[in-house]
């Protein structure tokens, strides 16, 4: 059931805090006007939130079918474990994977993100084909699995088929028989985005954009070709790319090239605000300063970026230079908008040795309110979306924080994002709402219970 109306008596809008607001929304879920210093007969006419309301908060980087390997890559290899190493093992879980297996895992992450007060995702698919790459003879088979998915849990859906042609830098064919389940070529991957363009039928809750995997991945004419393609489907579709995720990838990028994978992108490529670029972890101080005045949003998951031992994003820098972040959980480590935001700060603090490393300036916005802030507009653009904002025309998208909890008792404003980013381990998230819609309501999901019997099944099927 869709709701008409919200008061809050204490709420974050895109100016700053207010008390006494009050929410109208719209049959189609966006907010339709928002009152401040609302009068006390127009309150009586509405429900009442139980606690501070936020934005909720947008996810922009998933590989929804890694949950259900979370947890099975912690043993050290016979060679030095890194990214390279865990990849390997990610290509043999994959291998098994069908649709209906993917679409339970994914439901169940969704509504785990959604309790954890998440309510949009960028989901980075690039899992097309059946097990020996063989397309399916929907091109968009999986993709529909993934719209089920969030459309049974109820989250807000960015879906970004990978763009996924070659096995490394230059074109190079593709060496491992992991990866034949991801390969297109530019107009057969054209033609799995207009099959998932007619699939998400104008749904305001799916929105379809690209991701070219990466710069190994993709060759300079593929990627003109399906950037040239996306133009004539959509000129302001978003634009996902993992980028400088480990020093690895520069050092065999400069050897193909001369160039960084990151000064490569921007010499090459007209970059703006459609796009987002993944982790962007190892960045000279001239890129980092070139890609925050180009607009894109830095697509961050320090926890799987912590996980696989990639590195720590120059954030200083970043945000000095006026760039743009977002947060991901990825490989679903953790699905914790706030342990996302927490550690985004804490590696910071460990590779400096000092505190409040990401605070607004001496005296200025305090960090977890700031990081909070900065996630949600970031995310929110590079999900291509109108979320994030608690305004007439966005979505109703929001989080109810139960600030009866012990670490957020008598904390409000700006306070009150610090505790809940930096104080404790309970999840603060009461009641979430899309699209005007209550998914989460108490901690908790209408349909947690039968999703879970589904992924457990499916763990079982991957098991035996």
């Amino acid at each position: 059931m869709t709701e008409t109306h919200l008061f809050a008596a204490q709420a974050l809008l895109p100016e700053g805090w207010a008390r006494d607001v009050l929410f109208e929304f719209a049959a189609d879920g966006t907010i339709s006007a928002v009152h401040r210093d609302a009068t006390e007969p127009q309150a009586q006419a509405a429900p009442r939130a139980a606690g501070p309301v936020i934005p909720g908060m947008p996810n922009l980087h998933s590989h929804a079918f890694q949950r259900a390997m979370a947890g099975l890559s912690e043993r050290a290899s016979p060679a030095d474990d890194d990214f390279w190493t865990w990849r390997a093992l990610m290509y043999a879980f994959v291998a098994r994977l069908n649709p209906a297996q993917v679409e339970a895992i994914a439901t169940q992450l969704y509504i785990e993100m959604l309790k954890a007060g998440y309510t949009g995702v960028g989901e980075f698919h690039y899992l097309h084909h059946q097990p020996d790459g063989v397309p399916y003879a929907d091109p968009a088979e999986m993709s529909q699995a993934i719209m089920a998915a969030a459309d049974a849990a109820g989250i807000g859906l960015t879906h970004l088929p990978v763009f996924y042609e070659a096995g490394d830098f230059g074109g190079a064919p593709p060496t491992h028989e992991g990866q034949r389940r991801f390969l297109n070529d530019p107009d057969r991957f054209l033609r799995l985005i207009e099959a998932a363009r007619a699939a998400a039928g104008g749904d305001p809750q799916v929105r379809i954009g690209i991701a070219p995997h990466s710069l190994r991945a993709v060759t300079q004419g593929g990627l003109t070709h399906v950037l040239t393609g996306l133009e004539n489907l959509d000129p302001t579709a978003p634009v996902h790319i993992h980028i400088a995720e480990q020093a690895k990838e520069v050092r065999d990028c400069i050897a193909w090239c001369g160039a960084r994978p990151v000064e490569w992108l921007l010499d090459n490529v007209a970059l703006d605000r459609r796009w987002c670029l993944v982790h962007a972890t190892h960045m000279s101080e001239e890129e980092t300063r070139r890609v925050a005045a180009s607009g894109v949003v830095a697509g961050l998951c320090p926890t799987t970026e912590a996980n696989l031992g990639d590195g720590v994003f120059p954030a200083p820098g970043f945000l000095a230079a006026g760039g743009r972040i977002g947060i991901g959980s990825d490989s679903h480590v953790s699905v914790s908008p706030i342990e996302e935001l927490r550690w985004l700060e804490y590696g910071q603090r460990l590779t400096l040795q000092r505190r409040n490393v990401l605070a607004g300036g001496r005296g200025g916005v305090s960090v977890g309110a700031r990081l909070y802030m900065a996630a949600v507009a970031g995310g929110a653009q590079a999900l291509g979306r109108p979320i994030g904002r608690l305004a007439a025309g966005g979505r109703a998208d929001l989080v109810v924080l139960d600030d009866t909890l012990p670490t957020l008792v008598g904390r409000c404003e700006d306070v009150l994002l610090d505790a809940v980013v930096f104080a404790g381990n309970v999840n603060p998230v009461r009641d979430v709402m899309v699209g005007a819609r209550w998914v989460v309501r108490e901690g908790y999901h209408p349909r947690e219970e039968a999703a879970l019997a589904a992924y457990r099944s499916v763990v079982a099927e991957l098991s035996g």
